[in-house]
């Protein structure tokens, strides 16, 4: 018998390749659509080249009917609003930067379209990240860093469990993004041209604050631009306008280039520095998930990004804790704007040995 493998299908050139690849090896494809837009979000529903609207919902069916595969659109409302909007909105709130892409990877697609899709009898599910499955001699599995180094998405997998690796497939990590399009283009796909999908898919105006604003029905509360000793600068607009290592759009003028070096959400403090203030050698990371080893031990020789867009810095593990749940490195070379909120991933030989949360 064939194995069954759902492909989450975002109407985009890479899950539709991924579709037609797998297809193309004797898979039992059924593509699906998750639908995680809030039905009075008519803007969002709508947004041309977002990875979640209706756009997308059109685009995906229309490529499943050219491969011939069964296609669905599965409702993940409520888990997506619980787990990624209302924690993103929650982040910000407390002055932190968070990453939804990683959280909706955590809990809508390899939590709930996973375990739906096992219900259904599924043996896999499969998406078109960029990023390799391996399995390592300890006979864990893991992620590793794809043929297309620009588009690579093992940042944004780490969290990701043993289990939910042993039901996953990455079509496309072999292949580099041209060679995808190339795919889609000689298959006859419509969406061999499309362009990307926007980074964060609920926020089509990039406007973060106007859109935390809606969800809790409050506006932000300004405060005070402030030097780390406390010295008031000037007012802001509230906290979740800003980010650490942010320059442009602080709405005040200061006289020379200053940034975002900190965030107090307490006081309602923006601390403003020197691009000098935004480097450090060490960060510390919980809620720890480990992919390729266990645990981490001190001593221990890796390489972290603390960014999506990061390159990645050569790091020593400096403290672990006992439960494994936290962890403190230090950076070879200081490294700018470790921003509390985002993910710092840890690699080994191009392989995700685990990451957490930057505090």
């Amino acid at each position: 018998m064939k194995q069954k493998v759902v492909v989450g299908m975002s109407g985009g050139v890479d899950s539709s390749v991924a579709a037609y690849l797998l297809k193309e090896k004797g898979y039992d494809v059924t593509g699906v659509t998750m639908n995680i837009w809030q039905a009075a979000d008519t803007d969002f529903q709508d947004q041309e080249g977002s990875c979640c609207g209706l756009s997308a919902a059109e685009d995906a069916r229309r490529v499943a009917a050219q491969l011939d595969i069964p296609y669905y659109v599965m409702n993940f409302r409520q888990e997506f609003q619980t787990n990624v909007i209302d924690y993103f909105v929650s982040e910000y709130r407390q002055g932190r930067t968070p990453n939804p892409c990683i959280a909706c990877n955590r809990f809508v697609k390899w939590e709930s379209l996973l375990q739906r899709s096992l219900a259904i009898g599924a043996d896999y599910i499969a998406t078109g990240h960029y990023a390799k499955l391996v399995q390592l001699k300890s006979g864990r599995l893991a992620v590793r860093q794809s043929e297309a180094v620009k588009k690579d998405q093992t940042y944004a997998l780490y969290s990701l469990t043993q289990d939910q690796l042993r039901h996953t497939l990455f079509p496309v990590g072999e292949y580099t993004k041209e060679q995808v399009r190339e795919i889609a283009l000689k298959a006859g796909l419509d969406v061999a041209d499309k362009p990307d999908s926007q980074e964060i898919c609920f926020v089509p105006d990039h406007d973060y604050a106007g859109f935390i604003s809606r969800e809790t029905g409050q506006e932000d509360q300004p405060g005070s631009f402030v030097t780390a000793d406390g010295t008031v600068l000037g007012q802001h607009k509230g906290i979740s306008h800003y980010t650490v290592g942010q320059r442009k759009g602080l709405g005040i003028a200061f006289g020379k280039p200053v940034f975002v070096t900190k965030i107090r959400p307490d006081t309602k403090e923006v601390v403003i520095g020197s691009n000098d203030d935004l480097m450090t050698a060490e960060l510390t990371a919980e809620h720890m998930n480990y992919m390729a080893a266990q645990r981490f031990e001190p001593g221990q020789r890796m390489t972290a990004k603390i960014r999506y867009s990061h390159q990645g810095e050569s790091c020593t593990v400096t403290s672990a804790s006992k439960d494994a749940g936290r962890i403190s490195v230090r950076f070879d070379q200081p490294v700018r704007a470790v921003t509390p909120g985002q993910a710092a991933v840890f690699y080994q030989d191009g392989c995700v040995l685990g990451g957490g949360i930057i505090v």
